[in-house]
């Protein structure tokens, strides 16, 4: 039986990728979409398409894509956003389904887990046979992007416009997981989750077989 694949969605500065680590720590293989990003648009086909669209200002003297800049343009244009989503998702979908395939029934890889700020938006929620919500509070969200990615409540707002509601995502998930206090708190909902989602995925009542 090959593992069971388990999404990661929740707010903007929830702490997705520290659960999905979490995850990862007890023997989950996790897949970070926005990694797989970082790299696609690395590739120097898509720098060259990326300053063909908009200049030589969103790449830098060694053709690398310009982040910031990039996100400037998209995230005022929802056209220019879907454009550059059609371009990447289909490379980034390519990359994610080789590296599922190249697991797939491996002991040593007890779950495969994606860590998605888009899991919904993209789709990705099909390909899950369980998702758990990251929960946090809103003020704690807003504290810790302030820190991490100096953004004001007032960008945090302009980017989860672009999302789904939290609330949306949270009735959508089948767990749901609180990270507001300690690591090693977090840690045991991930032991609880996990050990549960192991045993409804041997038992053939998983997200996907209920569908």
């Amino acid at each position: 039986m090959n593992q069971p694949v388990i999404g990661i969605c929740g707010g903007i500065g929830a702490g997705k990728s520290a659960v999905a680590a979490a995850f990862g720590e007890r023997g989950c293989l996790v897949i970070s979409s926005d990694r797989l990003s970082h790299e696609v648009m690395e590739s120097p086909d898509v720098s060259r398409q990326l300053a063909a669209w908009w200049g030589n200002e969103v790449v830098d003297a060694d053709g690398r894509p310009d982040r910031q800049r990039i996100a400037e343009i998209v995230f005022r244009d929802g056209a220019q956003k879907q454009r550059l989503e059609a371009l990447l998702y289909p490379l980034i979908a390519q990359r994610r389904s080789a590296i599922i395939s190249s697991v797939a029934g491996q002991p040593a890889v007890k779950a495969i887990v994606l860590d998605s700020p888009l899991l919904f938006e993209s789709r990705l929620d099909r390909l899950c046979d369980a998702i758990v919500f990251v929960d946090s509070s809103r003020s704690v969200r807003l504290s810790r992007i302030e820190r991490s990615r100096h953004w004001d409540e007032a960008e945090l707002s302009r980017r989860e416009a672009w999302q789904l509601p939290v609330e949306e995502k949270r009735a959508r998930s089948d767990y749901q997981l609180l990270n507001e206090s300690s690591i090693g708190e977090t840690g045991a909902q991930v032991d609880t989750i996990l050990a549960r989602i192991l045993a409804e995925h041997a038992a053939g009542r998983s997200r996907r077989s209920r569908e």
